[in-house]
């Protein structure tokens, strides 16, 4: 195929042949183009990401069957076309360029081409009108390979329903700039197998002689169509584009869901949209990636900086349900360790014998994991001998009964020292962090406490970090820590700080419950979403709440990202109506908790000094495990929301899997004080299933059913009163 002499000019001298280069792209054929046949969320889909290249050389291809995204490359790089072949809508209405920097206080863009006056929508034709500026960034080279894994994660280590990486294909766009000849910038593009994701990144490279202040990296710029016109209105009052979810790894706020925690999505006006309805030009149509508090990272000579990682989900929906399976089947290819889901319990010990005797208790009752909870006498921080001898051995008699174990570490929420706290900006003076005094993780003893937390690891085999902070984003203003320079760069060093850890840790096999939202650089599991202190209310409280915590915590989240809490002991406050010990006097409320979560496929931290206290009670725990490992593929799988807890009437929840043999498993409870019966319709569309369904309560005898043209059945069910059932689907 014949490529353009202007393309040789400007990429095909700057290509090396190590990777796949534009040379080695196959040749784009309108034939593999064809709408999404099959529902991706419900069937498999085979269709390979691939990268193309047009005919005239002009263009460069992203292509999976889901989406289709398209980059003119001359006379520089632009993102032109980005699809949704699900339902065929076109998201982009305008170029921009592909990246922005700002380089000691001025800034340059990445790619980009001018030109386009009408900015509500862009005719392919007008590209071969349109120029470059002399004064952007310009692309000097183009490499193409397979998508690599951010987080080097090792199948198999946890029991976990994923077995491999997320795989696709990588493209890598080199670009300089005349005026900053020893800055190397390059622009990364991943597409998926199997989901309408793609995702980009940025990483910078200074091979000059002299430092450069990185004020910010604008790593993705898209003019999206408007959702909504208005002719009046802010754009806090007029919806964003709902057609693309965009999620980075620079998220916390203590939230518990990903959409508050977010620090870098921006939504912002576009002036050159003149033939907007808005009258003032206020249609927020503009997205920009960047964490907003990260400014003044100073890139040393030979340094390197990578950027935020920015995922593009494309979705097809409005409903809640379908854009929250959507998310889910996401984390689970780009994040496959969040599907690991040990059983543990949360013990409060006071000496090695208690640790002893809980994890016996773990293997005679099936737990397959102990995690020292806080107010425990573990201390991860002391590296003694003598310590780390005392946890080794530990460890050893836990591995040697085949449970995993592991501990509680408390960053934040404590005063260290003036040395070593965060500064407030306002006071230069410690203080001023989320929770009023916090360590710094940049400064000396931060640094140390991540050497620490290493060494403890490395050298007593230990399996799981419960890490409790550090807490959102705090900024210090401190001059003289040595992990960061000042208050500019603070908020970014101390991240990266943590964020390597946690892939570090996630690298050796250590599995990590952390208080934000750090899936995407190694941790597994965070809170579900719940107050406290409604552990202190009294038990027939508590599983009404359980069981709205679980219906509302499991929208976005899998129910193997989220862990809930029983406090078999007392636990901020409440008397003997608010906890389960002694366990064998309270065996109904202990057995509903424990499959209240076990049913919806969440860990909970069972905190106390024991499982059981009796051969009864340790039989009822061990059924219940023994019932969760039965149908263990099931119970981990996506849940559909049928009705939420209110006290009132029945709620329950619905397992889904398509590729299972029990393609469905119903949760019903019925929390009143009378006998009901109710007849309802449960939807069964996500099982894979179109025609008939065989149902079973509690495993008993079948019966079946025929699905309506809504792919839904009626159930009549009974429950006596305060009681629970559960129904398998195949």
């Amino acid at each position: 195929m014949r490529i353009a002499p202007i393309i040789i000019f400007l990429l095909l001298s700057a290509l090396t042949h190590a990777q796949t280069g534009l040379q080695e792209l196959p040749a784009w054929n309108a034939a593999p183009e064809k709408p999404a046949a099959r529902d991706w969320l419900v069937q498999p889909f085979t269709q390979k990401a691939g990268i193309w290249k047009s005919s005239d050389g002009k263009d460069i291809i992203l292509y999976n069957g889901l989406l289709k995204r398209i980059f003119r490359i001359t006379p520089n790089v632009v993102c032109y076309d980005f699809k949704n072949l699900s339902n065929g809508q076109q998201l982009i209405r305008a170029v921009k360029a592909e990246a922005r920097l700002t380089i000691d206080g001025k800034d340059y863009n990445i790619g980009g081409l001018y030109g386009q006056t009408e900015n509500a929508y862009l005719l392919p034709e007008w590209l071969d009108r349109f120029k470059k500026n002399d004064n952007d960034f310009y692309v000097t080279d183009i490499k193409t390979g397979e998508l690599i894994p951010f987080v080097k994660w090792k199948p198999g280590t946890w029991w976990a329903s994923a077995t491999q990486s997320a795989t696709g294909k990588q493209i890598s766009f080199s670009y300089k700039h005349k005026a900053l000849p020893g800055l190397e910038v390059q622009v990364h593009y991943g597409i998926y197998d199997g989901l309408p994701l793609v995702v980009k990144w940025i990483s910078i490279e200074n091979k000059g002689q002299s430092s450069v202040k990185l004020n910010r990296v604008v790593n993705e710029i898209l003019a999206l169509t408007e959702e909504e016109s208005a002719v009046v209105g802010s754009p806090e009052e007029m919806k964003k584009q709902h057609g693309i979810y965009v999620e980075t790894n620079y998220a916390f706020n203590n939230a518990m869901r990903y959409d508050i925690s977010d620090q870098t999505t921006h939504w912002k006006t576009d002036s050159a949209y003149t033939s907007q309805v808005n009258y003032n030009y206020q249609t927020p149509c503009l997205l920009e990636i960047y964490p907003e508090k990260a400014p003044g990272i100073e890139l040393k000579p030979g340094e390197s900086f990578h950027s935020v990682r920015t995922h593009e989900l494309l979705m097809d929906s409005y409903d809640r349900e379908r854009r929250g399976l959507a998310i889910r089947k996401m984390y689970r290819a780009v994040a496959p360790w969040t599907t690991s889901n040990p059983i543990f319990m949360h013990l409060v010990s006071k000496n090695d014998q208690q640790v002893y005797t809980a994890i016996d208790q773990c293997a005679a009752t099936g737990y397959e994991a102990l995690i020292l909870s806080f107010g425990s006498h573990l201390n991860m921080e002391d590296s003694s001998a003598a310590n780390i001898d005392k946890w080794k051995k530990l460890a050893d008699y836990a591995h040697s009964k085949n449970i995993r174990i592991g501990g509680y570490s408390l960053f934040s929420s404590r005063r260290i020292n003036d040395e070593t706290d965060v500064i407030d900006p306002k006071t230069g003076k410690p203080g001023g962090a989320f929770f009023g005094n916090a360590p710094c993780f940049g400064s000396k003893w931060g640094l140390a406490y991540r050497d620490k937390i290493k060494y403890f690891f490395s050298k007593t085999g230990f399996n799981i970090w419960e890490n409790d902070g550090p807490y959102p984003g705090d900024v210090c203003a401190s001059t003289t820590h040595p992990g960061h320079t000042g208050l500019d760069d603070s908020q970014w060093r101390q991240m990266e700080i943590q964020k390597e850890l946690y892939r570090w840790l996630n690298e050796k096999g250590v599995y990590i419950n952390a208080p934000d939202w750090y899936f995407l650089d190694g941790t597994h599991k965070i809170a579900i979403g719940y107050r406290e202190v409604n552990f202190s209310l009294p038990r027939e409280n508590q599983k009404i709440l359980n069981r709205q915590n679980i219906y509302d915590g499991l929208w976005e989240k899998t129910p193997s990202m989220s862990w809930g809490f029983v406090p078999l002991t007392r636990y901020q406050g409440g008397g003997p109506e608010a906890v389960l010990e002694p366990l064998n006097e309270h065996l109904k409320d202990y057995e509903q908790l424990m499959m209240q979560y076990y049913g919806a496929g969440v860990q909970a931290c069972y905190r106390g000094p024991r499982l059981y206290d009796t051969e009864t009670t340790r039989q009822t725990v061990q059924n219940v495990i023994a019932w969760y490992k039965k149908y263990r593929d099931i119970l981990n799988s996506d849940i559909i929301h049928l009705r939420r807890a209110d006290g009132r009437d029945w709620d329950g929840i619905m397992h889904v899997n398509p590729s299972l043999k029990t393609k469905g498993l119903l949760m019903l409870y019925n929390p009143t004080k009378e006998k009901i019966t109710r007849s309802i319709q449960i939807p069964l569309y996500y099982t894979g299933l179109s025609r008939s369904a065989n149902i079973s309560e509690k495993g008993k005898s079948k019966q079946a059913l025929n699905l309506n043209r809504d792919y839904e059945i009626t159930l009549t069910f009974t429950l006596e009163p305060e009681s629970y059932t559960w129904y398998t689907i195949e």
